[in-house]
């Protein structure tokens, strides 16, 4: 019986330890996979609400067009409800990416 009772109880205690670690979430990104602490993400995601009210700038609007397949950036453009970012993709086509202003949606690839 105290054999029970002691198996259960480091049973318990592992369990404990265990919790934490199932906890955590994983993120994949362009540094590769990584584990986020969930109170980590909890902050992140009142920055970007905090965000929410702001507009992007134009090294957002960049970035952003560098993620639809912009290599070279020849001009970014503020236009009234966007950014319109031209330049050239890996193959050396012109492409244009237009970007909302306070979204940072992508309103168009041409």
């Amino acid at each position: 019986m105290r054999r029970n009772i002691t198996l259960a109880l480091a049973a318990v205690a592992l369990l404990g330890t265990a919790a934490p670690t199932l906890a955590q979430g994983i993120e994949i990104g362009r540094d590769g996979v990584r584990l986020v602490d969930p109170n980590q993400q909890q902050q992140r995601d009142m920055r970007r609400d905090d965000r929410r009210g702001r507009e992007i700038g134009e090294r957002d609007a960049v970035r952003i067009a560098r993620s639809e397949g912009v290599r070279e950036v020849d001009d970014v453009t503020r236009m009234r409800n966007s950014f319109r970012v031209m330049g050239t993709d890996r193959s050396g086509d012109d492409i244009q990416v237009d970007i909302d202003r306070r979204t940072g949606e992508v309103l168009s690839v041409r």
